[in-house]
């Protein structure tokens, strides 16, 4: 069995190749100083992704790297809207920045970089549906095609509420489309997560119905 890299130096390049990218927080726990940090990131043999947070200067990039990163950042949330629609290859769109949902009682952290939009979601809706995938050696929650689709309805018709605006309908509508025809999410799956979100019978049914019908 090999003995652990005794240098700190060693110590935090040896824990960046095995967990992807850290924050200052987690290297204290192991025993690495902010001062062997902040001498590692002048020499270069660092880079910092966002306050407090690390990662090696020669770590592989995946095309979801902004994820990962906000999830080291938010660690308590879950990739949700627009952001996980991404991730499941259902929309053409760019989001602008990562969404996060998190729970109701949970602490809302600030954050300047990367850009980082938090909602806020119930308990009952903030636990259904979480998915977790691996991206460069981090675990992150994203919620599954079904459950993504049923937040966008919802959010659809907060929007209708205070905007009059049918935009995000429109928009869910065609991840919904899109998830059936590349078989992402069953209409069961999205029934149910619909009616538990309250939005089956008015909103998500007609939909649904029509687009199967059509299929």
């Amino acid at each position: 069995m090999q003995s652990k890299p005794q240098r700190q130096e060693d110590r935090a390049v040896s824990l960046l190749q095995e967990r992807g990218m850290m924050r200052l927080s987690e290297f204290l726990k192991e025993g690495v100083t902010s001062v062997t940090i902040a001498r590692m990131e002048q020499k270069g043999a660092l880079n910092q992704l966002s306050r407090g947070l690390y990662q090696l200067p020669d770590a592989p990039l995946d095309g979801n790297h902004s994820l990962a990163v906000a999830a080291k950042l938010v660690p308590h949330g879950i990739v949700c809207y627009d952001s996980a629609l991404a991730f499941h290859e259902l929309t053409d769109r760019i989001p602008p920045y990562v969404w996060m949902a998190i729970g109701p009682r949970v602490w809302r952290p600030e954050i300047a970089q990367p850009r980082i939009q938090i909602v806020r979601l119930g308990e009952k809706e903030f636990e259904s549906g979480v998915e977790q995938h691996v991206i460069e050696d981090v675990v992150v929650k994203i919620y599954s095609p079904a459950k993504t689709i049923v937040d966008l309805f919802k959010s659809g018709k907060r929007q209708e509420a205070l905007y009059a605006s049918t935009a995000g309908f429109t928009h869910a509508t065609q991840a919904m489309r899109d998830a059936l025809r590349l078989r992402k999410a069953t209409p069961a799956e999205i029934a149910k997560f619909a009616a538990n979100a309250g939005v089956w019978e008015q909103i998500v049914q007609p939909r649904l119905e029509t687009l199967v019908a059509n299929a």
